[in-house]
C-alpha cells in the first residue's frame, strides 16, 4: 500500500510549478544556487544529457538515482522541518499576545488607581485653602467698600465745596476739585440704583450746568460794550470749560469767532464798495490787522490748544468763500480774465500765508486732494523752438510747485465754476494768433527762404513751434488753476485751433494744380472734409482735385513748400501725441479718460499723405511725356538692339535730378521719403504696364528692345531711394518687393510677346507658366501687341478660355474629393466593411 506521503510525493512529481518573474527573483535573492534544478529555464533532456553525455556513461545510472532519490528525500525532510517549525511560530505568537493582553490589563489598573489617588489629592487641597479662599474673598470686598466710601466721603465733600465755589465765581479753585469729582463719579456708574447716590450724580450734573451758562454769561458780558472786563477770571474760565462737555467748548468758540468777524461782515457787505473782486486785497488786509490785534489784547485769556487765531481764520475763509460766490453770481457779466487772475492771485497769496502761520489743525475735513490756485506764470518768451511737451520740460515747473496745504483752495474754490472765462478769453487770443499765421503765410509762403539755389532740408515753420509753446504756457496755467473738468475745456479749444492749423495753414499753403474752377469746388470740399472730420472723404476729394484741369509741373519753390509743410505737419503729428499725453496726466482721473486727441492726429496724417500724394503726382507727370514717346516709336521697324532707349534715358535724368532734392528736404522725416518712393512705384508701375499694351506691333526685335528698356527701369526704380547719395544703402524690403514684382510681370508680359504662336497649347502653357493670373482681356492685349489678327487670335483665345476652364474644373473636383463631406463618406464605407469582415 501506498502511504499519504507518497501520494503527495507523487502528486508534485506529476505538476510543474512556474513561479511569477518577481517572485523568482525574491527566491534568487534569498536563496542562491546554482544547482541546474534551481533554475526557472530547467530542461529536463538537457539535464539528463548532462548527466549521461555517453552510452559508457549509463552504467552509472544506479548511482545517479540513488544520489537523485537521496537528495529528495533531503529536501523532503527539510520542508517537513520548516513547517512543523512555521506551526510552532504560530502557536509562540498566540503565546505572546495573551501575554501582552495580560500586561495591558495591569497597566490599566495601575493607572486607575493613580487617576483616584489623585482625585483624592485634589480634595485635600481644596479643603487646606477653602478657608484661605474666603479670606482672600473677604480682603478683596474691605477693600472695596474702604475705597467706595473714600470716594463718596470725596464725593459728597466737593460736591458741597462745588457749590460754594460756583457761587463765588472762583474758577482757578474750581478746574482741580472738577476733575476729582469727574474721576471719582467713574467708580459709581454701577450703583446709580442706589438713591443717595443717583442724587448726588444729579448734584453734580447740575453744577455741570451752573458753570457752563455761568462762565458762557460771564463770556458774552465782558465781551459785549466798548469796554470788555474780567479777562482774568475769564482765563480760569477757559480752564474750567476744557474739563466740562465739548458742546459747551464749541458752542462758546462758535459764538465767539462769529462776534469776532461782525465787523468784517458790515464793512464788506454786499452793498458796499469793498466788496467786489477788485478791492479783494481789504478783505485780506483787515484780516491780518485783526488777528494781530486780537492776539495782542485776547491772546493770553484763551488757552493755546484752542487755537482761536487759526478758528477765526478759517471762519472767515468760509464766511469770504461764500460772499464772494454770492457776488459773482449776480455780477457775473463785470467779470473779465484779468480781474479773476487778479482775485485767483490775491486770494492764493493769503492761503499760502495762512498755511505758513497755522497748522490747520482745526479744520474738520481738510480736502486733501484739493489743488491750490495759483496765478499763472509768466515763461520764457525766448525758448528755444523744439518739442515743448518733452519729459525734461517740465520738471522744473514740476519742482516749483508748492505742497498742498489744509488751506489750499479754502476760499479759491469759489473762482472754479467762472474759470471758462479764462478759456473764453484763450479762445480769443488763439483766434488772433491763428489770424496772425495765416497773414504771415500770406507774405512770406512756406518753404521761400530755402528756395534761393542752395538746396537743404527743409525746417519746420516757426509758426507751428509758436503755437505749441503757446500751448504749453496755457496748460500750464490752466493746471495751476485746475485740473478738473475745466481741463476738458482747454483740451477742446486746442482741438480747434490744431484743425484750423491744419487747414488754414497747412492745408491752404499747398500749391494748387489745375483751373481755377476746380481749385474752387475741390477745395471746398476738401474744407468741407476738415470740418466734418472724415477721412475718407477728404483723401477721396483731394484725389479728385489732384485729376482736375491740366498738368502742370511745380516749381522748386512750389516743391520745397510742399516739403515744408510735410515736416511741419509731422512735427504736429509728434507733438499733438505728447499732447495728449501730458493732459491726460496733469487731469484729475474722472476726466482724463476723456481727452481725445486722435482726431486731429488723423488730419496731420492726411495733410502727409496729401504732400506726398502732391510729390508723386509731379513725379508722374514729368514721366508721362516719355511714356508717350515710348507709345509713338515705329516698334515693328526695329532691326536690331541697341542700347537703352532716348525715352528711358530722359526718365532716369528727371528720377535723378528730382529725387535727391526731395530726399535732401525730408531728412527730417525719413520714413515719409521711403512712402514717398514706395506710393511713386506703386503708381508708376502700373501705368508703365499699361503704356507697354499700348505699344503695338511688336517684332521680336523691338520686343527685345522693350525687354532691355524695361530692365533698365527697373534698375533705376531699385536704386531710386538712394539716388544722388553718396552712401549708397539698400533699399527697403517693401519697397524693393513692389518694384520686382511689379517690373516681373512687364518683363514677362514682353517675353510672351516674344514667344511662337504656331502651336496654340505650346503658348497658352507659356503665358500660363509665366503669367499664372493672367486675365483674358489681358491676354487680348498682348495677341494685339503681337500683331496677329483677328482671325489668328479666335483659336488662340478659345485655347486660353479652355486651359483655363478645365483647370477650374479640376481645381473643384479636387476640393470636392478632398471636402469633409467626401472624407465621411469613405470612413463610413470603410466602417462597413470593417463589420462585414467580422
Amino acid at each position: 500500500m501506498r502511504t499519504n506521503e507518497e501520494d503527495e510525493i507523487e502528486d508534485l512529481r506529476s505538476t510543474v510549478y512556474t513561479f511569477p518573474s518577481s517572485v523568482q527573483s525574491v527566491i534568487e535573492q534569498v536563496l542562491p544556487s546554482n544547482d541546474p534544478l534551481d533554475q526557472p529555464n530547467f530542461n529536463t533532456v538537457d539535464y539528463i544529457n548532462s548527466l549521461f553525455p555517453t552510452e559508457q556513461s549509463l552504467s552509472n545510472i544506479d548511482d545517479v538515482v540513488s544520489k537523485m532519490e537521496y537528495k529528495i528525500c533531503s529536501i523532503d525532510k527539510e520542508i517537513r522541518t520548516v513547517v512543523r517549525g512555521q506551526t510552532n511560530v504560530g502557536q509562540d505568537g498566540r503565546a505572546a499576545l495573551e501575554d501582552a493582553q495580560k500586561v495591558i490589563k495591569q497597566l490599566f489598573v495601575h493607572i486607575k488607581d493613580i487617576k483616584d489617588k489623585a482625585e483624592q489629592s485634589e480634595e485635600t487641597v481644596k479643603e487646606i485653602t477653602r478657608d484661605i479662599k474666603q479670606l482672600d474673598f473677604a480682603k478683596r470686598n474691605l477693600t472695596a467698600s474702604i475705597t467706595a466710601l473714600n470716594h463718596l466721603h470725596i464725593l459728597v465733600g466737593g460736591v458741597d465745596n462745588l457749590k460754594i465755589l460756583t457761587q463765588k465765581k472762583q474758577y482757578g479753585d474750581i478746574v482741580l476739585p472738577l476733575q476729582a469729582i469727574m474721576e471719582v463719579m467713574k467708580h459709581f456708574n454701577n450703583y446709580m440704583d442706589i438713591p443717595q447716590i443717583k442724587q448726588l450724580s444729579d448734584e453734580v450734573r447740575q453744577i455741570h450746568v451752573e458753570l457752563a451758562q455761568q462762565i458762557t454769561s460771564d463770556f458774552k458780558e465782558a465781551f459785549s460794550g466798548q469796554n470788555p472786563k474780567h479777562f482774568a477770571q475769564l482765563t480760569n474760565g477757559c480752564l474750567v470749560l476744557s474739563v466740562l462737555d465739548p458742546k459747551v467748548k464749541k458752542d462758546l468758540l462758535t459764538w465767539f469767532v462769529g462776534v469776532q468777524l461782525q465787523e468784517y461782515a458790515h464793512l464788506f457787505d454786499e452793498n458796499q464798495d469793498f466788496a467786489w473782486l477788485d478791492k479783494i486785497d481789504r478783505r485780506y488786509a483787515w484780516i491780518k490787522k485783526h488777528l494781530l490785534d486780537f492776539e495782542s489784547k485776547f491772546g493770553t485769556i484763551f488757552p493755546l490748544d484752542w487755537e482761536i487765531s487759526e478758528r477765526i481764520a478759517v471762519q472767515f475763509c468760509h464766511v469770504t468763500r461764500e460772499d464772494l460766490a454770492k457776488f459773482m453770481h449776480k455780477r457775473r457779466s463785470e467779470i473779465d480774465v484779468k480781474l479773476l487772475l487778479y482775485a485767483i492771485q490775491r486770494t492764493t497769496n493769503f492761503e499760502n500765508l495762512l498755511a505758513k502761520r497755522f497748522s490747520g489743525i482745526t479744520l474738520e475735513s481738510p480736502d486733501s486732494n484739493s489743488k491750490s490756485i495759483i496765478p499763472p506764470t509768466s515763461v520764457n518768451e525766448n525758448a528755444i523752438p523744439g518739442n515743448p511737451f518733452e519729459e525734461n520740460s517740465d520738471k522744473q515747473t514740476d519742482n516749483e510747485k508748492p505742497p498742498t496745504s489744509p488751506f489750499a483752495n479754502l476760499i479759491g474754490r469759489c473762482f472754479e465754476p467762472y474759470l471758462n472765462i479764462y478759456i473764453e478769453s484763450l479762445d480769443r487770443n488763439l483766434a488772433d494768433l491763428m489770424e496772425k499765421f495765416v497773414t504771415d503765410c500770406k507774405s512770406q509762403p512756406p518753404g521761400a527762404k530755402d528756395s534761393d539755389g542752395v538746396e537743404g532740408p527743409s525746417t519746420v515753420l516757426s509758426s507751428c513751434a509758436d503755437l505749441f509753446i503757446f500751448y504749453k504756457k496755457c496748460m500750464l496755467q490752466c493746471t495751476q488753476l485746475s485740473t478738473g473738468s475745466i481741463m476738458l475745456n482747454l483740451a477742446e479749444t486746442f482741438q480747434k485751433y490744431l484743425r484750423e492749423y491744419a487747414l488754414k495753414v497747412l492745408q491752404n499753403n499747398l500749391p494748387k494744380v489745375g483751373g481755377s474752377a476746380g481749385i474752387g469746388t475741390s477745395m471746398s470740399n476738401i474744407t468741407r472734409d476738415f470740418r466734418d472730420l472724415s477721412t475718407a472723404g477728404l483723401i477721396q476729394n483731394f484725389q479728385s482735385f489732384l485729376k482736375e484741369g491740366e498738368n502742370t509741373r511745380f516749381s522748386k519753390e512750389e516743391q520745397s513748400r510742399i516739403c515744408c509743410i510735410l515736416t511741419t505737419a509731422e512735427y504736429c503729428l509728434e507733438t499733438t501725441q505728447q499732447l495728449e499725453e501730458k493732459l491726460r496726466e496733469k487731469t484729475d482721473n474722472s476726466y482724463a479718460e476723456k481727452i481725445n486727441l486722435s482726431q486731429e492726429q488723423d488730419i496731420f496724417h492726411n495733410v502727409i499723405s496729401n504732400c506726398i500724394q502732391l510729390l508723386v503726382q509731379d513725379l508722374e507727370l514729368a514721366c508721362e511725356s516719355s511714356l508717350t514717346t515710348m507709345i509713338k516709336m515705329q516698334w515693328s521697324s526695329i532691326e536690331s538692339v541697341g542700347d537703352q532707349s532716348g525715352y528711358v534715358s530722359n526718365i532716369v535724368a528727371h528720377l535723378r535730378q528730382t529725387i535727391p532734392v526731395i530726399r535732401d528736404r525730408l531728412a527730417s522725416c525719413r520714413k515719409y521719403f521711403t512712402q514717398l518712393c514706395v506710393k511713386f512705384a506703386s503708381s508708376f508701375i502700373p501705368k508703365l504696364v499699361q503704356q507697354l499694351y499700348k505699344c503695338k506691333p511688336l517684332n521680336t526685335v523691338g520686343a527685345e528692345q522693350l525687354l532691355l528698356d524695361v530692365h533698365m527701369l527697373k534698375t533705376a526704380l531699385l536704386e531710386l531711394p538712394s539716388t544722388g547719395c553718396q552712401v549708397q544703402r539698400k533699399p527697403p524690403a517693401t519697397y524693393t518687393k513692389i518694384v520686382v514684382k511689379g517690373m516681373a510681370k512687364a518683363e514677362m508680359i514682353l517675353k510672351i510677346v516674344m514667344s511662337p504662336t504656331e502651336i496654340p497649347s505650346a503658348f497658352t502653357d507659356q503665358c500660363k507658366k509665366l503669367l499664372p493670373d493672367l486675365q483674358t482681356p489681358e491676354f487680348q492685349k498682348i495677341l494685339d501687341m503681337k500683331g496677329l489678327r483677328k482671325t489668328e487670335q479666335v483659336q488662340l483665345l478659345e485655347e486660353f478660355k479652355q486651359r483655363g476652364n478645365s483647370e477650374g474644373y479640376t481645381d473643384s473636383r479636387n476640393v470636392v474629393q478632398d471636402s469633409p463631406e467626401h472624407e465621411a463618406g469613405r470612413i463610413k464605407r470603410l466602417e462597413k466593411l470593417i463589420k462585414k469582415r467580422i
